[in-house]
């Protein structure tokens, strides 16, 4: 993470992948979704450098 991490919202995180709500969290459920962390009102933040970073992990998989 750097200094000025941008923090996305899970809907922005659907919105950059295409892929439903029900779908992100079976893979937060599996393990297979960007690391994020709880707010204290209960919603999700996932840093952009964090995200980047598992896209990274998918493009040497496949």
């Amino acid at each position: 993470m750097t200094r000025k991490d941008e923090m996305l919202t899970v809907a922005q995180v659907l919105n950059e992948l295409g892929v439903s709500a029900r779908t992100f969290y079976r893979w937060r459920e599996i393990g297979k979704a960007p690391e994020g962390f709880k707010l204290p009102n209960g919603e999700i933040r996932i840093y952009r450098s964090e995200f980047i970073a598992w896209l990274e992990t998918l493009r040497e998989v496949a």
